[in-house]
């Protein structure tokens, strides 16, 4: 299959993805479909955000392992939560592979999700162990969001609003790439076989 036909493919899975907002009413996303002249899809890059711990990290967290990137929050009701927990039993089911594959959730709301929001989060029993969590200020995750064509906006007002934003998961290469999205509805069986297929192919070229 030539670069191009692969990149094509790659962008029409990345729209159907992004038809789904979650923690919101659904909505189409008008946000992908940018393709390199080489077919490669342009999702993901530099971005500058600091940890659940509070220290600062960047784009080079993703490299030497593969990485499922969610955009979510903390106070999410649903997708969020819902999401993670399939990622923790999609990781059980890779065995020894598991080891090569990082969880990393970063925040669309900084304005609550501080590190120590971020942290005690986390820590949720059915939740991937170990995982990064990632926030910052709004331009930094604005940035991010923006690198990973993910939408995201504030809905409602007070303490108890809600954010609508896209719902995909995103499975970057040990080099920090992008090679597949993974769409949050699969099963477990289907996620842990999508990385593994990922993982046995090696980093696309």
């Amino acid at each position: 299959m030539s670069a191009t036909r692969t990149g094509l493919i790659l962008v029409l899975a990345t729209a159907l993805s992004f038809a789904l907002a979650g923690c919101g009413p659904q909505k189409p996303i008008q946000a992908g479909g940018q393709v390199q002249s080489s077919g490669v899809a342009l999702i993901g890059g530099p971005f500058q955000l600091v940890d659940q711990d509070g220290k600062a990290v960047d784009q080079r967290l993703l490299d030497h392992k593969w990485s499922a990137v969610f955009f979510g929050y903390t106070y999410c009701p649903d997708v969020c939560p819902t999401t993670l927990q399939t990622l923790a039993q999609a990781k059980a089911k890779l065995g020894d592979a598991a080891k090569d594959l990082q969880v990393v959730f970063i925040s669309v709301d900084p304005e609550r999700d501080t590190p120590a929001q971020m942290k005690s989060y986390l820590a949720t029993p059915a939740f991937p162990h170990p995982m990064l969590g990632l926030t910052g200020s709004p331009a930094q995750v604005a940035a991010a969001a923006k690198a990973y064509r993910v939408y995201f906006k504030k809905r409602g007002e007070g303490d108890s609003y809600l954010m609508d934003h896209s719902a995909v998961i995103y499975l970057m290469n040990p080099d920090g790439k992008f090679d597949r999205v993974v769409t949050e509805s699969l099963t477990p069986v289907e996620i842990a076989s999508q990385i593994r297929d990922a993982m046995q192919s090696g980093p696309r070229t």
